[in-house]
C-alpha cells in the first residue's frame, strides 16, 4: 500500500515556507508523502538541457528548491515530491486537495476590517475543498516538531489539540481529524462547544445563573455523547471539554491561546446564498494565530 500524500501550496511567501515545515512535520509523523507545489499560469515547457540562463522557470523552481532545502535540513530521510503547475494557483491546489490526504497552506493575519471584504486564494480553497486544508501562519511556527517532551516530561499544560463543535448534526470527519491529531502528537485534546443563552436567561436585573447552570449543563451531556465513541476508539488521548455560554465563535476565541492547532468544521453543502466558509471557521482562519485545520463534513 502506497503511503499518502500531503500536499503543501508554495507561494515563496514567509507563510507558504512556514506552510511547507509544519507539513512536513505532519508528513513525518504520519509517514506520508510531501508533495511541494508552485502552481505558475507562465510555467513554459523547456527541454531538459535549456541553460540556465534561458530558463523562463527558474523563478518557479527556486521557490520550490527553497523549501526543499528547509525541509530537507529537518527532516532528511522524508519522502518529498517536487511539482510545478502550469496553471492558476486556486484550480491547481482544489486538484491537489482531491488527491491528498490533506492541503497545507500559508495564511496572513487581517486587520479586522480587512477579514471581512477581502478574499484570497486560501480562503477560496477553504471554501470549496473536498478534503481537510490546513492553514499556517507566518510567525513562529517554524519551530522544531516536538514528538516527546524532553526527558520525558509531561508536555505544557498549553500543549494540545482544540477542536470546535457545534453539535448540530454529525460531526465524525471532524473528530476523527482532531483525535488522531492529538494522538499522534502525544497531547490531550480540548473539545469546546458554545451555546448563546436564550432570550429568557437575560432578566431586567441581569443574567439569570439557574438558566445559564441549566444550559451549560445540557449542552455538556450532549457534548459528552458525541465524544464517547471516540474516547474509546482513542483511549490514549486524554480529553478536556470545555462548554461556554457564548458564541462559538467567541468560545473558540476564548480558549484556543497556547494551541498546537486548532480543528473547525465547514459544511460541505450550504445554501445556495451562504457563504462557502461558516462564521466560527472564518474567524479562525483570520483571527487565531496557531494552525487552523478545517474540515469539510455533511
Amino acid at each position: 500500500m502506497e503511503p499518502e500524500v500531503i500536499t503543501v501550496g508554495l507561494d515563496g511567501s514567509p507563510e507558504s515556507l512556514a506552510a511547507a515545515l509544519w507539513a512536513a512535520d505532519e508528513a513525518d509523523r504520519r509517514q506520508s508523502v510531501l508533495r511541494l507545489l508552485h502552481a505558475w499560469i507562465l510555467l513554459a515547457a523547456e527541454a531538459p538541457d535549456t541553460p540556465p540562463d534561458r530558463d523562463q522557470n527558474a523563478g518557479a523552481r527556486q521557490i520550490v528548491h527553497r523549501a526543499l532545502e528547509e525541509v530537507r535540513e529537518r527532516h532528511p530521510r522524508l519522502q518529498i515530491i517536487e511539482d510545478l503547475v502550469g496553471a492558476e494557483a486556486e484550480p491547481a491546489l482544489l486538484g491537489a486537495a482531491a488527491e491528498a490526504q490533506m492541503i497545507v497552506l500559508g495564511s496572513r493575519a487581517l486587520a479586522p476590517w480587512e477579514s471581512y471584504v477581502l478574499g484570497d486564494v486560501s480562503l477560496n480553497v477553504v471554501g470549496r475543498a473536498k478534503g481537510p486544508v490546513v492553514l499556517v501562519r507566518g510567525d513562529g511556527h517554524a519551530k522544531a516538531p516536538r514528538h516527546e517532551p524532553p526527558d520525558n516530561a509531561p508536555p505544557a499544560p498549553d500543549a494540545r489539540v482544540v477542536v470546535g463543535l457545534s453539535l448540530n448534526g454529525p460531526c465524525d470527519r471532524l473528530l476523527d481529524f482532531a483525535f488522531d491529531a492529538a494522538a499522534s502528537r502525544g497531547v490531550p485534546l480540548q473539545a469546546v462547544h458554545g451555546r448563546p443563552l436564550p432570550v429568557h436567561a437575560y432578566t431586567p436585573w441581569g443574567l439569570d445563573p439557574d438558566a445559564a447552570t441549566e444550559l451549560t449543563k445540557e449542552a455538556a451531556v450532549e457534548l459528552g455523547d458525541a465524544l464517547l465513541p471516540w474516547c474509546e476508539r482513542f483511549p490514549d488521548v486524554l480529553v478536556q471539554q470545555t462548554v461556554l455560554p457564548e458564541s462559538p465563535t467567541r468560545a473558540l476565541v476564548q480558549t484556543v491561546f497556547g494551541a498546537e492547532l486548532l480543528v473547525v468544521g465547514r459544511k460541505l453543502h450550504r445554501p445556495p446564498l451562504a457563504p462557502r466558509v461558516g462564521p466560527v471557521a472564518h474567524a479562525a482562519i483570520h483571527h487565531v494565530t496557531c494552525p487552523v485545520a478545517v474540515i469539510p463534513h455533511e
